[in-house]
């Protein structure tokens, strides 16, 4: 029972971050029934509450891990190391026109796949696999699928 909420929250917040892969046409469908502003404040609406409900799942979890491995404590010092870059990554997906952008394409699921890889190296609990290796699994599908839309759209990632 302690991991129902983790489950619940991991499964709304990645599902309805997963809509742009999943459905592309579903979101285009709500911009013209709402609004882009109606839409933004649905999609801000339903992400919080999924979110609160990820932390508070989280949270629970942790009150009666189930541990896998217990890592060592460098890998402590190396995952604050790792997320230095994660957040300089995140940060360049709302700065226009950087490098960052022309290199990678998609800074944003850099940075969260970065951040994940770091939390799942120096964390040992199931609770920790669920979280940051469904946020890993999910920057790298929205990667590829992003990618594939660049493609499609005959765009270059970047500026």
């Amino acid at each position: 029972m302690t991991m129902t909420w983790l489950l619940l929250g991991l499964f709304l917040f990645l599902g309805i971050h997963s809509m742009r892969m999943l459905t592309p046409g579903l979101r285009y469908e709500m911009i013209g029934r709402l609004g882009e502003t109606g839409w933004k404040v649905l999609f801000g609406v339903l992400s919080l509450l999924s979110f609160i409900v990820l932390i508070y799942g989280y949270g629970q979890a942790r009150l009666d891990p189930t541990i896998l491995w217990v890592p060592p404590i460098w890998t402590r010092h190396l995952a604050s190391l790792l997320t230095l870059p994660a957040f300089m990554l995140l940060v360049a997906t709302y700065v226009p026109r950087n490098h960052f952008k022309a290199r990678i394409g998609h800074p944003m699921y850099a940075g969260i796949k970065l951040w994940a890889l770091a939390h799942l190296i120096a964390n040992g609990g199931l609770h920790d696999v669920l979280l940051f290796g469904s946020f890993l699994i999910w920057a790298v599908a929205g990667f590829i699928s992003g990618r594939r839309r660049d493609r499609a759209e005959h765009r270059r990632p970047g500026p």
